[in-house]
């Protein structure tokens, strides 16, 4: 079973969906000493199969495959859903986009994606927005594979304690893309990055995977020594040359760093920080429907944007210290890492 101090280096590339995991990608981290992994949300189990027996041929280090724990969701009534398509339909793309409401089912089926993880595999599977069905994490333990979930309070650290699984994750209200939360209608903690690894580290025996404004070695260093067992980072991997990211994402990452970042369900019906842009601001006040069913409503307008490098109406996912955000390969960043940590007592 995969344990974090069998790393060169304590470094876990975050899962990212969308297109900025790829194998290429997470094969440089896994082959410079961390975890490689990728952010499987919406994926079809074929696409899962291709990109992890691509990175098979790429890499024999570590790699995670992350996967969302979608909640049963209903469509509000006609009123509401009115309201949402209209608010889309208001801004200035929205002319040339097919804005309409989806039809059930309105997300993947996890028995579904998990067949690929079975065949091949990986080190390790994680994830987030809450508890797989116990089956799941058994069926991992039985081949081998470590499993984690990811915390976004002492609470749902412990809840995942119960659940048996090898690991948390403990993302802090910094970090970029959407908040791990189990249940959207609780009030959300909001505790940083060292504040909530310190008190799951306190009061949990499982190992802490620190998330959440890690850009640097220092940043490393610092939730190490608040307990973590690794580090967790995913913003400071987007403008690698290996990443996914679209042209508009990494320019506002490197140019715009005066936007900051915003927490915002207007993309996809549930909390996730990125840079502030004009979509949001407009969407403030409007509107939204439940998730995932407003982020496939959105669809066509996001991808329109991308077509057209229009990063106004992109989701731009970024943790709060984006501004310390270097541009190279993947492989350099981790060597860059690894001297500052080393600079810095690590």
């Amino acid at each position: 079973m995969f344990n974090f101090s069998q790393l060169a280096f304590p470094v876990v590339q975050a899962p990212m969906a969308g297109g900025i995991n790829n194998p290429k990608f997470a094969a440089a981290v896994a082959n410079s000493g961390g975890v490689g992994s990728f952010g499987f949300s919406y994926s079809s189990p074929q696409k899962i199969s291709e990109d992890l027996l691509a990175t098979k041929h790429l890499t024999q280090g570590p790699i995670n495959a992350n996967f969302f724990v979608f909640r049963e969701v209903e469509l509000p009534d006609a009123g509401v859903q009115s309201n949402a398509v209209s608010a889309l339909q208001k801004l200035s793309l929205g002319d040339e986009c097919n804005i309409c409401v989806p039809s059930a089912p309105f997300y993947p089926a996890l028995e579904d994606q998990l067949r690929p993880i079975w065949t091949h595999r990986p080190q390790i599977l994680t994830f987030h927005f809450g508890i797989p069905p116990q089956g799941c994490i058994e069926h991992a333990h039985a081949l081998g594979i470590a499993v984690g979930i990811t915390a976004t309070s002492l609470g749902e650290a412990i809840e995942i304690q119960k659940a048996g699984v090898d690991f948390v994750v403990a993302q802090g209200i910094e970090a970029g893309g959407h908040r791990g939360i189990f249940d959207q209608s609780t009030q959300d903690d909001s505790l940083s990055t060292i504040d909530l690894t310190q008190m799951i580290t306190q009061n949990c025996s499982l190992p802490v995977v620190a998330a959440g404004a890690i850009m640097t070695g220092l940043d490393i260093r610092n939730v190490l020594l608040a307990g973590a067992a690794a580090a967790q980072l995913g913003t400071a991997f987007l403008c690698c040359d290996e990443a996914g990211s679209t042209l508009a994402h990494k320019d506002y990452l490197l140019n715009k760093q005066h936007r900051g970042t915003v927490l915002t369900k207007a993309f996809s019906g549930r909390m996730a920080r990125g840079i502030r842009n004009e979509f949001i601001d407009k969407l403030e006040s409007c509107q939204v429907l439940p998730f995932p069913i407003q982020n496939t409503m959105t669809a066509s307008l996001r991808q329109l944007a991308v077509k057209t490098n229009n990063g106004e109406f992109q989701s731009l996912w970024a943790g709060s210290a984006y501004s310390k955000i270097r541009k190279c390969s993947t492989t350099d960043l981790m060597k860059i890492l690894m001297e500052e940590y080393s600079a810095a007592g690590g």
